[in-house]
C-alpha cells in the first residue's frame, strides 16, 4: 500500500531542510504532520499550529493515517524526533508555560511561527524562495529559543561565586532551597556532592570527591536527590526531595544504605518537602532515625525518633 502523499510530502521537506538522515522517515513525518494538525484530508496551506504531546501525536498517526506505534516508542518518537526538532527550531517545547517541569505529562509541543509559514508554501511556486529564507536564519532561530528555555532554568548557587542550573518545576525549586537554605542552617560549611536534576537526571555530580569518601556510583538512577558532605561532623548528608515522589521510607533507607555502604563518613538519611501540608500526607511512611525538614519553615528539623538529633547511626 502506498504511503499517503502528505508523508511524502513531510519526508521531502524533512529532507529540504537538512534534518539528519536518523529524522527523515516515517516516525518523523508524521511528528511534523502532527504538531501541524494536517490531516489526510487537508493541504499545505490549512497548516495550523496546534500545542500537542508525544501521545497524542502517536494517537494522531494513528487516527489520520493508519499507522499505529507501541506504547513503549513513545520515548522513541521523543529523543529521535521531537528533541531534533526542537533543536534545529522547526518546534517548540513548552511555549505556553517555559518553566513547565520537563517530565510534566502536561507536556506539549508546538510548530514555530516561522517554521509554519514556511510549510504552508509547499507545493507552491514559493517555497524555494521562502525555504531559502528560512534557511538562511534558521540557526538564529534555534539559538534564540534554547535561549528562551535557558532563562527558564532555576539557578541554584552552589558555593561563593559558583552556581549551577536544574531544569524547571517544582522539584528544582526544592532542591534550590535544600542546597541554599536547609545546608547552610543544619549543615554549614558542608560541601555539595551530587544534586539531581529531572531533565538530565545529573544536574551536578562531584564524582571524584565522593570516591575519595569510599563510594563509587554505578546507577545514578538510584541517587538521593541531593548529596551534602558536612566537613565539620565528617558526615554524608543523604536527601531525598519530596514533591511528586516519597520519602526516605524503610525500603529507600535500606537501599540508601547499601548504595552509601562503603562510606568513610556517617550516614544521615534526610526528607525535604516544600511544606508541613505535603509532608503530613507522608507521616506513616517515614523510616525512623531519619530527619525532616520542610521548606515553609526552614529553621527547624524535625528527627523521627532514635538517640541522636541530625547525626548518623551504627
Amino acid at each position: 500500500m502506498a504511503e499517503h502523499h502528505n508523508i511524502e510530502d513531510a519526508l521531502q521537506i524533512l529532507t529540504e531542510l537538512d534534518f539528519p538522515r536518523a529524522q527523515r522517515n516515517e516516525r518523523s513525518a508524521l511528528c511534523l504532520l502532527a504538531i501541524i494538525g494536517l490531516t489526510a484530508s487537508k493541504g499545505w496551506p490549512e497548516a495550523e499550529n496546534p500545542l500537542i504531546g508525544i501521545t497524542p501525536m502517536m494517537d494522531f498517526a494513528r487516527d489520520h493515517y493508519g499507522k499505529d506505534y507501541a506504547p513503549n516508542t513513545r520515548e522513541t518518537f521523543r529523543r529521535q524526533t521531537i528533541h531534533q526538532f526542537v533543536d534545529a527550531g522547526l518546534a517548540r517545547y513548552n511555549p505556553d508555560k517555559l518553566d513547565r517541569p520537563v517530565n510534566s505529562p502536561k507536556a506539549v509541543y508546538q510548530i514555530a511561527s516561522e517554521a509554519l509559514a514556511l510549510v504552508q508554501t509547499f507545493g507552491t511556486v514559493g517555497w524555494q524562495a521562502a525555504l531559502q529564507v528560512y534557511l538562511a536564519q534558521r540557526d538564529s532561530l534555534a539559538a534564540r529559543y534554547a535561549q528562551e528555555r535557558q532563562q527558564a532554568m532555576v539557578p541554584v548557587q552552589i558555593a561563593p561565586g559558583q552556581a549551577i542550573t536544574l531544569s524547571p518545576g517544582d522539584h528544582s525549586l526544592l532542591i534550590k532551597a535544600i542546597i541554599e537554605d536547609f545546608a547552610p542552617r543544619f549543615a554549614p560549611g558542608s560541601m555539595l556532592i551530587y544534586a539531581g536534576d529531572t531533565g538530565d537526571k545529573m544536574g551536578y555530580f562531584d564524582e571524584e570527591s565522593l570516591a575519595r569518601l569510599g563510594v563509587r556510583i554505578d546507577n545514578h538512577g538510584k541517587m538521593p536527590d541531593v548529596v551534602l558532605h558536612y566537613l565539620d561532623r565528617g558526615w554524608l548528608l543523604l536527601v531525598e526531595s519530596v514533591t511528586s515522589h516519597g520519602p526516605v521510607d524503610g525500603k529507600r533507607h535500606g537501599e540508601l544504605t547499601r548504595l552509601f555502604g562503603s562510606s568513610t563518613s556517617g550516614l544521615v538519611y534526610v526528607t525535604a518537602f516544600p511544606s508541613r501540608a505535603v509532608m503530613s500526607r507522608y507521616l506513616a511512611d517515614i523510616a525512623w532515625e531519619t530527619e525532616v525538614w520542610c521548606a515553609d519553615a526552614p529553621s527547624h528539623l524535625i528527627h523521627f525518633n532514635g538517640q541522636r538529633f541530625l547525626g548518623p547511626y551504627s
